[in-house]
């Protein structure tokens, strides 16, 4: 038989519990100095400026509203590293644009508020890109959507398109506070209840939670990124995401060809050229005029390749129009797939295909 266990005695085990609770804080103490953190500095300041506009920190309302934004922001660190990271990607074209439209620099924290700087997020709502613009604001200031192309994941064309947005809803409201307000709830819905409850300032409106937290999450952003060492965020400068090498050029294509083809003809891959443009949607560059981005130093070679393609010589032509691909004599499944880069299986699925025989002239959808 083996040796008995004897149960530890209940005066050893309150003794050794109250030893571990004695230890929590000098660990918790430890914890916080590893990751650089003074647990006497993870508040927000007393005062703030947002957009140049001071934000009401006497209010005690306003003020527990913002330190809810802030706790809630300043300790999520995987997500403030990729702020800080993706910063150094996007952050110097868009101080750029707000300088030449003459609006704040604050403006560049509505964009990690609205999207942690990702261009190709969509929420639940149809909003999509980087400053999230619904589909009809994004038609209205210019950018196209529709199953080949949504300028919207453009990050250029679509900053573009969002400060031409913010500077009417400017011109529309007193201030930078009320702006936001409606970028993030709607022009007219923000309209509709400044004459109902007959107040103007935005602090005193009653609006959805989710309007009323987003100037506060925009502030608690921007006192986070403006001084991260101090929050316990060192990054060095390798450690940032840097923006990709590119030249944007201003296309006319008259008929639709494979991204694959302009890709090879440009010694570049067809993942390449998805990842530069992600507002071209299918397999194909879609006819019209738009600008498209291409590894930098090639830019000047593409309207001869685009010329090549549309000439009636050209090779590697994807015979696709508006989205569909008309069956020629002697096509396969499989060699249908190659041409157009949509697999077998997509092609099946989408046209009701069961077996393996396509008919002559049958026109054959490529996107959902």
């Amino acid at each position: 038989m083996g040796a008995k266990s004897h149960p530890t005695p209940p005066i050893t085990r309150i003794l050794l519990f109250g030893f571990l609770i004695a230890l929590l804080p000098s660990c918790t103490s430890f914890a916080l100095r590893t990751k650089h953190i003074d647990s006497k500095r993870l508040n927000p300041p007393h005062s703030i400026v947002l957009c140049d506009e001071p934000i009401p920190l006497e209010s005690p309302v306003v003020w527990e509203k913002l330190d809810r934004e802030f706790t809630i922001a300043v300790w999520n660190r995987p997500q403030v590293i990729l702020w800080l990271k993706r910063a150094q990607r996007y952050f110097p074209y868009i101080e750029q644009k707000l300088a030449e439209e003459g609006l704040p620099n604050d403006l560049k924290y509505l964009a990690v508020a609205e999207s942690a700087l990702l261009t190709t997020i969509s929420s639940s709502k149809g909003a999509s890109g980087l400053w999230q613009l619904m589909p009809r604001t994004g038609r209205y200031y210019g950018l196209r959507k529709n199953r080949l192309l949504d300028e919207r994941l453009d990050f250029e064309a679509a900053t573009d398109a969002a400060f031409t947005y913010i500077k009417h809803l400017r011109n529309t409201f007193d201030n930078w506070a009320l702006v936001l307000a409606a970028y993030n709830s709607g022009e007219y819905h923000l309209k509709r209840e400044i004459r109902k409850q007959k107040v103007t300032d935005y602090y005193s409106l009653d609006l959805p939670s989710e309007t009323e937290r987003f100037i506060f999450r925009i502030t608690a952003i921007k006192i986070i990124m403006e001084n991260p060492e101090r929050y316990g965020y060192y990054l060095a400068k390798e450690q940032m995401y840097q923006p990709p090498d590119y030249d944007t050029v201003q296309v006319r294509v008259n008929q639709q060809f494979h991204l694959t083809d302009m890709a090879s003809a440009l010694g570049t891959h067809y993942r390449v050229l998805k990842e530069l443009n992600p507002h071209i949607l299918g397999h194909q560059l879609p006819t019209g005029q738009y600008r498209i981005k291409v590894p930098s130093g090639v830019g000047e070679r593409v309207s001869t390749v685009l010329r090549k393609f549309e000439g009636s010589g050209s090779i590697g032509l994807a015979e696709v129009s508006n989205g569909h691909y008309i069956v020629k004599s002697g096509d396969t499944l499989s060699h249908i797939a190659r041409k157009t880069g949509v697999p077998i299986t997509t092609l099946k699925r989408l046209n009701g295909i069961e077996g393996s025989l396509v008919r002559t002239g049958a026109r054959l959808q490529l996107t959902p």
